[in-house]
């Protein structure tokens, strides 16, 4: 009976161990979106940090909201693009061991 348990439990440390590792690696992975007119560029890691923000002059001088709306869409898309990089390296990890947003 510990003999399956034990060996759980060491999958359980070994799956861990190699999700530490991946997001390491998403750390230093990067998923970049743009503004359809590419006035706002926003750079992002794979584990959802802003990189960079990139704002075109041209883009400066406009309203508030404007620039609000823009942001917003640019950062939106970002996130979506960090996530999906992440979700695909978990599921090599997981092999279909944990459940889909556990991690």
């Amino acid at each position: 009976m510990f003999g399956k348990f034990g060996d759980m439990l060491g999958k359980i440390n070994e799956i861990k161990q190699k999700v530490e590792e991946i997001k390491t690696k998403l750390e230093s992975s990067t998923v970049q979106a743009s503004s359809a007119t590419g006035d706002v560029k926003i750079t992002m890691n794979g584990n959802r940090k802003v990189k960079q923000l990139s704002i075109a002059p041209s883009l400066q001088s406009a309203s508030k909201e404007e620039l609000e709306r823009q942001l917003m869409a640019v950062f939106n898309q970002a996130v979506e693009a960090a996530e999906k990089l992440s979700a695909e390296e978990m599921k090599k990890v997981a092999g279909g061991l944990i459940p889909p947003g556990l991690l």
